[in-house]
């Protein structure tokens, strides 16, 4: 484990570097953020003894370039998509919508979600198929398996 001074003098010698490394791999500020400190966390537990400043120089770059490689695949960013990539305004939904919200509600998860993104959010097939990160058929499979259940929760609640 490195000392205090030797992290405050490691910080000073390359948080440039690894802040321009992260912008180029992440394009995001925050996780910019996150992988510096990763990084620095590494380093002060590391106990590689360093030929040159070079060589540990080399080291932040190939530490930073790994950080960001391993946020950027994944589990959390591969199953989600960017506020940035979504449509601007979601459908506002009508106050009388409340029965059939209420019905999507108790629908399975599955379609529940791809219900909601299509109806109310107004959402293609295609777009919730990348925000979900399903097939484009198998949503398609979705919506029309969930039209029918609803159908058949909506008129159950008409007969009563």
């Amino acid at each position: 484990m490195r000392s205090e001074q030797e992290a405050v003098q490691a910080v000073e010698r390359y948080a440039d570097t690894v802040r321009r490394v992260c912008a180029l791999h992440l394009k995001n500020y925050a996780d910019t953020e996150d992988i510096f400190q990763t990084v620095f966390l590494k380093y002060v537990l590391s106990t590689t003894v360093f030929e040159s400043q070079e060589h540990e120089k080399a080291w932040f770059i190939r530490v930073t370039v790994n950080a960001c490689r391993d946020l950027l695949k994944s589990f959390f960013r591969s199953r989600t998509v960017s506020l940035d990539a979504l449509p601007e305004l979601p459908a506002a939904m009508p106050p009388d919508h409340r029965e059939v919200l209420e019905a999507v509600l108790t629908l399975p998860e599955k379609y529940r979600d791809v219900v909601y993104l299509h109806y109310y959010e107004t959402y293609t097939a295609p777009q919730i198929s990348r925000i979900l990160g399903k097939n484009v058929n198998t949503v398609y499979t979705l919506l029309t398996r969930s039209k029918q259940l609803l159908r058949e929760k909506l008129e159950g609640c008409a007969d009563e």
